[in-house]
């Protein structure tokens, strides 16, 4: 067999139509470059050379002698211009997918991009009718574009708000890793409500749900005695997790610091700009820790790291002129960033910042008291005045609203209802709290006598309890509501547009 015939290769590709088409190529060398992305070839100095690209049609200008179409593919804000004739863009629409082969060649005087592509070779992979494409050129409010969960990211800007996420994680994983902290996957369904809030989603087989029963009256048909009764899938309660600390707190104890970014789930009612009902929580949990402020530093470390790689990359450059385009009038966006690489971040107790409060002489819907939770209004006004802009922790709170699990504050002859728990909430301007942590109380008794006085039942909560009897050590570890730090870093006005697919009250579309 000749050299040449032996060097054929068989591809496979499937065609626009789901058929598999046969195409044969010389494994010699192909004067064609390989594909890149639009953002890498929006970053390439245009050279004459011949450039492939792979995208979506975002909008097409036809005109009589020429077309132009942006073309995009998620990778980059901005999208690559080509030049086509009425020919090659006769079938084009927008939304439809292509493969473009042309010359990436610079783009005349006063153009909007250095470069172009002179179409040579249109591939139509993926038709789009235009007719009915639910993403228009023209402008679609948010409200609008959230009842297309499945759409809406091939968006530009919710494409860039994919990739700052995408990101972040990235930068956390690293953090992590150069910290010797062990990642890990906690359970997602559990036995226990670890904030004690009552906000968790019950699970249940659809054969144990009542809604789900079969109503033979309902349909006009005899009632039968069922061949037998519904048997639970568990033994016992279980459900959708609320947070991943207890379980965290049992692997550190085996191999050190461990962190998880998992999903978490809370069926409050807040229909409001910073909840949601499935969100992601970022926890981390450190052994051998001897004071609150060695989590603290860890949390602000953490959370002025990724905020440095951000500011530092690409990503972060496109954030900034996606904001400075789209962004909420009046918002600062490098401000807030500056604002998180600079420090220290400023540290003030519970009752320092109550203090604070009552002392502004500002009217607030709720009165500042001590004892009681701090509300959205107060904590924005700590971020802004004490925090000056930028992020600020509030630490040791009263025990009697904190969970039972948090550390007693070393507060002898303070009086019961006035003692305090080594914990802290840190505030960032706008989107109020988003983390929280504390040291963990790590001997038995006390514990036990915590759970007791919070209300909360031994019984299931052995396993927790057992982490106190063999080998208990002083620990402690936060959680960042993840969701809400995109929101502020990313320049974004509710927490709904960095989630691809929100779940809030009332509403879980596909």
């Amino acid at each position: 067999m000749p050299v040449a015939q032996r060097g054929l290769q068989r591809c496979l590709r499937l065609g626009a139509h789901g058929r598999v088409q046969q195409r044969f190529h010389s494994s010699a060398p192909s004067p064609t470059a390989s594909p890149l992305s639009v953002a890498k070839l929006l970053a390439t100095p245009a050279d004459d050379g011949e450039r492939q690209v792979y995208g979506f049609v975002r909008s097409i200008r036809k005109q009589k002698t020429r077309a132009f179409a942006a073309i995009g593919d998620g990778s980059s804000l901005e999208p690559l211009q080509a030049l086509l004739t009425p020919a090659q863009a006769e079938n084009l629409t927008t939304g439809a997918a292509v493969h473009l082969t042309g010359q990436w060649t610079a783009s005349p005087a006063k153009a909007t991009q250095a470069s172009e592509l002179h179409v040579n070779a249109v591939d139509l992979i993926g038709a789009s009718d235009a007719t009915t494409y639910p993403l228009q050129k023209k402008f679609q409010t948010v409200e609008y574009l959230r009842t297309l969960p499945h759409l809406r990211a091939r968006l530009p800007s919710n494409a860039l708000l994919l990739r700052l996420r995408s990101h972040a994680i990235a930068h956390l994983t690293t953090f992590f890793a150069a910290r010797e902290f062990t990642q890990t996957h906690p359970p997602i369904l559990t036995s226990s409500d670890c904030e004690g809030a009552g906000e968790v989603f019950g699970i249940s087989t659809a054969a144990e749900s009542p809604s789900d029963a079969y109503d033979p009256a309902a349909s006009g048909e005899a009632a039968t005695a069922p061949s037998s009764a519904a048997v639970p899938f568990f033994r016992t309660p279980k459900y959708l997790t609320v947070s991943s600390q207890l379980h965290l707190e049992a692997l550190a104890q085996a191999v050190g610091g461990v962190w998880t970014l998992s999903p978490t789930f809370r069926a409050e009612r807040s229909d409001t700009a910073r909840h949601l009902s499935e969100f992601y929580m970022l926890e981390a949990e450190a052994t051998f820790v001897s004071s609150l402020d060695e989590v603290m530093d860890l949390a602000e470390d953490m959370i002025r790291s990724v905020t440095k790689g951000l500011n530092d990359s690409t990503i972060g450059e496109e954030v900034l002129r996606g904001q400075r385009r789209e962004g909420e009038e009046g918002m600062d966006l490098e401000g807030r960033w500056k604002g998180i690489l600079e420090g220290p971040w400023p540290r003030i107790t519970y009752t320092q910042a109550i203090d604070a409060l009552v002392a502004s002489g500002e009217t607030f819907e709720h009165a500042p008291v001590w004892g009681a939770g701090l509300q959205a209004e107060h904590e924005r006004f700590l971020a802004r005045e004490v925090g000056k802009g930028g992020p600020v922790f509030v630490t040791k709170y009263p025990a009697e609203i904190k969970p039972f699990y948090m550390l007693p504050s070393s507060t002898s002859g303070v009086p019961e209802d006035k003692k305090t728990v080594d914990c802290f909430d840190l505030l960032l301007p706008d989107v109020c709290e988003v983390a929280g942590g504390s040291l963990r109380e790590h001997s038995l008794e006390p514990l036990q006598a915590a759970m007791r006085k919070h209300g909360v039942a031994e019984e299931g909560m052995e396993w927790y309890t057992d982490l106190r009897r063999w080998g208990s050590v002083p620990h402690g570890g936060f959680g960042v509501g993840f969701d809400r730090l995109l929101v502020y870093l990313g320049g974004v006005g509710n927490i709904r547009e960095v989630v691809a697919f929100p779940r809030w009250v009332g509403r879980c579309e596909c």
